[in-house]
């Protein structure tokens, strides 16, 4: 089904491509050139859709790319000075469905980072837990001193299918949570774990689907999900990055806070990407005083399973005491 959604978003931009180039040569004939050289010359335009599709279908996709980020904060206790969370998100495993290879390469990626910490940001699937159905063992084998540490994403919520009840969506939901205990994921649903050094303590904050957005719903409880949170540095993990906003900078005593969700719409250009006109922060570090975003692009895809200038995301994080 995906591949049919993307050859005929394929052929749709190619046909504007060819409208835009016959109108471009009628007018040039106005000015006393051949429309004949210049149609057919500008037809070479109707490939870029299909090339560019192609790089970012059998090698972008397949890149995945390791960002390093240091966050230096005098809140970072000194028992955790140099701290190594490992941040990925929005895996979408129905874009790893025959991708079994690119999915372990991924994860011995992660691993020989040597993490203390990894947190996943969301969106484990597209549209149901089946989609776990031979990538379960893989994705067992994260490993982490503190361990892996999951949130739920609206596509986690199954809300993209039909089901035939609203119990069947629910127990949807429910095998999708067992299974990521199956695999030793500690799934955050608005609560909150602390790692301890010694006399310090970090707080591992996870709420359920929160956005800003009207197009996706909001599940989560922040407020719940920071009860007994004690830690002297406490990092969040959101889906969504407008929550950052309307919740949490400004507002709470959260520093650091980890979303997905953008995928920067898995293209960018010269730096440039679609998501900015969606979304205040996309992509990357954001910091408003002693709080900090990292918003990471992802691992998978939907939609169009390629990517163009936004490779696979694996983001390691290093805590500094300032």
């Amino acid at each position: 089904m995906d591949w049919i959604f993307n050859l005929s978003a394929l052929a749709i931009i190619s046909l504007a491509i060819g409208v835009v180039v016959l109108i471009v040569a009628l007018v040039s004939m106005l000015f006393g050139a051949s429309f004949k050289i210049v149609f057919l010359r500008g037809l070479w335009f109707m490939l870029f859709p299909w090339l560019a599709w192609i790089y970012g279908t059998v090698v972008e996709r397949n890149r995945f790319r390791t960002e390093k980020v240091e966050i230096a904060s005098e809140s970072v206790p000194a028992a955790f000075d140099g701290y190594r969370i490992v941040h990925i998100s929005d895996m979408h495993l129905m874009s790893f469905a025959g991708r079994e290879g690119a999915l372990q390469r991924a994860v011995d990626k992660i691993n020989a980072l040597e993490p203390d910490m990894i947190a996943f940001t969301g969106d484990l699937v597209t549209m149901g837990p089946e989609e776990l159905d031979g990538l379960q063992d893989i994705l067992a084998t994260l490993r982490a001193k503190d361990g892996v540490y999951s949130i739920l994403g609206n596509h986690d919520y199954s809300e993209y299918r039909r089901h035939e009840s609203q119990q069947a969506k629910r127990e949807a939901l429910e095998t999708l949570k067992r299974r990521e205990g199956e695999m030793g994921w500690r799934l955050l649903i608005n609560e909150n774990e602390a790692i301890v050094r010694g006399e310090n303590k970090l707080s591992v904050i996870g709420v359920e689907n929160i956005s800003g957005n009207r197009s996706f719903r909001t599940y989560g409880d922040l407020q719940k999900a920071l009860k007994g949170a004690d830690g002297e540095y406490k990092v969040l993990l959101s889906h969504d990055p407008t929550h950052w906003r309307a919740e949490v900078v400004g507002k709470s005593d959260i520093d650091l806070t980890l979303s997905g969700h953008t995928h920067a719409m898995q293209i960018s250009l010269l730096g440039w990407s679609p998501a900015s006109l969606m979304y205040d922060e996309y992509r990357g570090l954001y910091s408003e005083g002693k709080q900090h975003l990292y918003v990471n692009v992802g691992l998978g895809q939907t939609a169009v399973n390629a990517r163009f200038g936004a490779a696979p995301e694996i983001t390691l994080i290093t805590l500094k005491h300032k």
